[in-house]
């Protein structure tokens, strides 16, 4: 089996990632659930996997790390808890749906205005038709880093730039990007990061959190026990407890940490050089093949390890499932939760097929895709 799918999921770990979840499965009791020593393990395992995070993306502190599920979950906390009635928000149509469901939300029960920056064609968008969307009440922009279905990056930095001159708060979904695209939150003015753990971090499903910037607070999004201050009838206020609410996921966390360590030992700016040249070696490949069509990819500031395309008129599933049962290769077909990016690519219809590519991945094993896509479009 060839695995393309990394846009999805990253298969393909460090193998240090299941031997600290082995270990920890076998070793850890609850974080902040007593002074034992499982107890006190899974404490320092989490906050060094916070510290960890803090400095890929060079937040002020480890202490506004705070963990969850996924990056969908983060980005319903932010959205929930900065945006209400008589508010508006903006965001792009490259967004995926974990950001463009939780703001219909709050347009359809509390009746926040949204403005969608649209994206043209060659996925560009215009950042002078993103400042003139900005409103007296626009309180929040929440944006896609990189496209999840063509791989294009867009230029947040600016974007950040213009949301404070407005006086609005910024959060980018880093889900297509942490690990695989430098991030700098003191440098580009990012108020808040939206992560998830099982991309390009490397680690266990089930892991992902927020950064919060200095001064950026969020209210409580889920209460519970926090294992302090028990005997408060409110959550505890102080980060990052306040985002916290049940026991942690110290097992999948443990992973992420050896994760994140992989990259820190490899660094981001090399992992992206391999994931580049794959991707450019792929891309290369098929660009002229009869039929093909590269969906996006070039009208960013930069671009992750994806490469998009679709063969004639052929439906996307069928091409996807050709790889897969002819050539056992991996890849991802349909909407792929990005709805309106598909319909600023013209793919509404036919869905297109994700080739996403990992440093893991191997130049044999692209020219493998390559030569399954020029077989498949020779019998097409």
């Amino acid at each position: 089996m060839i695995y393309f799918d990394n846009a999805a999921t990253t298969m393909l770990k460090p193998p240090e990632v299941a031997q600290a979840v082995a270990r920890a499965i076998g070793s850890f009791g609850g974080v902040g659930r007593g002074v034992h020593d499982a107890s006190l393990s899974a404490g320092v395992a989490v906050y060094r996997c916070r510290q960890q995070v803090a400095r890929l993306f060079n937040a002020p502190d480890a202490k506004r790390v705070a963990f969850g599920l996924n990056v969908t979950e983060a980005l319903n906390a932010v959205v929930s808890g900065l945006l209400h009635a008589g508010d508006h928000a903006i965001t792009t149509a490259a967004s995926h749906n974990s950001v463009l469901r939780p703001l219909f939300r709050k347009v359809d029960e509390e009746g926040v205005e949204l403005d969608i920056l649209p994206v043209a064609p060659d996925a560009s968008i215009d950042y002078d038709a993103f400042a003139a969307l900005f409103r007296p009440n626009t309180r929040l922009v929440v944006v896609t880093h990189a496209s999840n279905l063509t791989g294009d990056v867009y230029d947040v930095a600016s974007m950040a730039r213009i949301a404070h001159e407005h006086g609005a708060l910024i959060c980018i979904d880093a889900a297509q990007t942490a690990g695989v695209v430098p991030i700098d939150m003191q440098r580009d003015g990012i108020d808040i990061v939206a992560f998830t753990g099982h991309k390009s971090l490397y680690g266990p499903q089930g892991t992902g959190g927020l950064c919060l910037a200095d001064g950026i607070d969020l209210p409580w999004f889920k209460v519970g026990g926090s294992g302090t201050h028990s005997y408060d009838r409110e959550h505890p206020a102080f980060y990052p407890e306040r985002l916290e609410a049940g026991t942690l996921n110290a097992h999948g966390i443990a992973g992420l940490s050896a994760g994140l360590a992989h990259i820190e030992e490899l660094g981001v700016e090399e992992i992206a050089r391999q994931t580049a040249a794959l991707a450019d070696r792929f891309e290369a490949g098929v660009r002229d093949v009869p039929g093909v069509r590269i969906v996006g990819g070039h009208g960013g500031v930069g671009r992750t390890g994806i490469v998009a395309l679709n063969i004639g008129d052929i439906d996307s599933a069928q091409v996807a499932d050709a790889l897969g049962y002819d050539y056992g290769i991996c890849v991802r077909a349909g909407a792929h939760c990005a709805p309106l990016m598909h319909e600023a690519m013209g793919t509404a219809q036919q869905g297109a097929v994700r080739f996403s590519f990992s440093h893991f991945n191997t130049a044999d094993e692209v020219d493998a895709g390559i030569a399954a896509i020029r077989e498949i479009a020779g019998d097409a």
